[in-house]
């Protein structure tokens, strides 16, 4: 892909944003009631990922003190990684919405990293005996494909964020 087509395509869609209108009250008043709803997300997200990390505290304290004391199976470990992945992708999400309120873009390089995380921690908790072959080649194909999109994003310089 051309520099300069990348270019071109941050200007049309930048151009093509909803600032037309900025006049109109009624888009106005609509923005902002917009703003303060993302605002409360932004809140909510944050009691989420707090409410993540006491969960897998006290899941972790549980499962340690339960027989064998101080032990953890297999299961154990891998649940227990599903959480942290669970906070974490919580988190990006949050940055998702941190991106957006402080400039009003939804940043692309940031969501393909959250579904490339989110896919990550499907693979790492799948229980693959009970997979069928068309799951396990639609998860691989999802991989795949949020992996390429990804690269493209870095490597053709477009992972500034693109205006909403």
């Amino acid at each position: 892909m051309d520099k300069k087509l990348v270019i071109e395509t941050e200007a049309q869609t930048k151009s093509d944003t909803m600032d037309v209108g900025n006049d109109d009250k009624l888009i106005v008043f609509l923005k902002k009631v917009i703003r303060f709803a993302v605002r409360i997300m932004a809140i909510i997200m944050t009691l989420v990922i707090l409410w993540g990390v006491a969960d897998i505290v006290w899941v972790l304290y549980n499962r340690l003190m339960a027989d064998p004391f101080m032990l953890l199976n297999v299961q154990d470990i891998l649940a227990t990684f599903g959480a942290f992945m669970a906070v974490l992708i919580a988190i990006e999400i949050f940055i998702n919405i941190v991106i957006y309120l402080r400039d009003d873009i939804i940043a692309i390089n940031v969501v393909l990293a959250t579904a490339l995380m989110a896919i990550a921690r499907k693979v790492i908790v799948l229980d693959f005996k009970e997979m069928t072959d068309m799951q396990t080649f639609g998860i691989a194909s999802v991989s795949l494909a949020l992996g390429i999109c990804y690269w493209l994003v870095v490597i053709y310089g477009s992972h500034k964020p693109v205006n909403k």
